[in-house]
């Protein structure tokens, strides 16, 4: 696409922070302040961040279960030239969020998209877990009915380290499938980054669902869990 073919405002994709309200751009900041309108998965989650930084930008919601009556609108802003801000609850949307559908639509009507870049919580959590960081792969939240058990079999195999997201009242149960499809492995569990309790927990699934009370079963998880490690090959002598 050529910039001859681009029409109307510009989407921004902005990330906000995790948990501590000081991760953020002074890009960013700009961004929301200067934008004729902020989509939001959550507003009154974004409103505590707008009000923080002073800003006075409109802002409305765009989320999972609103999105298909949202898009032609907040496309139609867009066409006419307005300048959208598009952001999740926390961290860089478009992960485990529905922002690549208004992406998408941007992309089929030639509007301009440009990024913020910033905070995410899964290269956080890969650093600090220990595990190998040159090769890994994101999961995101597991299926909780449907696929789920297709998908943790799909993923027995896998040799890269592996990072979710989790709820704490789906915690549980997560860590015990883990264990049943995976069998023992290292795992990390961090809990609430960036913020005031932030926890960060080093051990082995058949461990910790042996002892659930090394983690604190409140507000929003990171697992990050060790590969299937490589079989030893039995050496093989010949005769003398």
């Amino acid at each position: 696409m050529s910039d001859d073919d681009i029409q109307g405002g510009t989407l921004y994709i902005v990330s906000t922070p995790i948990g501590n309200l000081k991760d953020i751009t002074y890009r960013a900041v700009e961004i929301l302040s200067e934008v004729d309108l902020i989509a939001a998965e959550d507003t009154r989650h974004t409103k505590v961040l707008l009000n923080h930084y002073k800003i006075n930008t409109s802002i409305t919601s765009y989320f999972d279960f609103n999105k298909e009556k949202k898009l032609p609108a907040l496309i139609g802003k867009l066409k006419k030239g307005k300048n959208l801000a598009l952001v999740s609850d926390a961290g860089t949307p478009g992960i485990s969020d529905p922002a690549y559908r208004l992406v998408n639509a941007c992309i089929d009507e030639n509007i301009n998209i440009e990024t913020a870049p910033g905070a995410t919580a899964l290269i956080p959590a890969l650093v600090l877990s220990g595990l190998p960081t040159d090769r890994f792969v994101f999961e995101g939240f597991l299926p909780q009915k449907k696929g789920r058990k297709t998908r943790l079999e799909a993923l027995q195999d896998e040799m890269r380290t592996i990072i979710l997201y989790e709820s704490p009242h789906r915690l549980t149960r997560t860590l015990r499938d883990l264990l049943t499809f995976w069998g023992d492995r290292k795992v990390v569990v961090l809990r609430e980054l960036t913020k005031k309790f932030e926890e960060v927990v080093r051990t082995k699934l058949e461990d910790l669902n042996n002892d659930l009370s090394q983690v604190k079963i409140k507000g929003e998880f990171v697992l990050v869990v060790g590969g299937k490690e490589k079989q030893k090959k039995e050496k093989k002598f010949g005769r003398i």
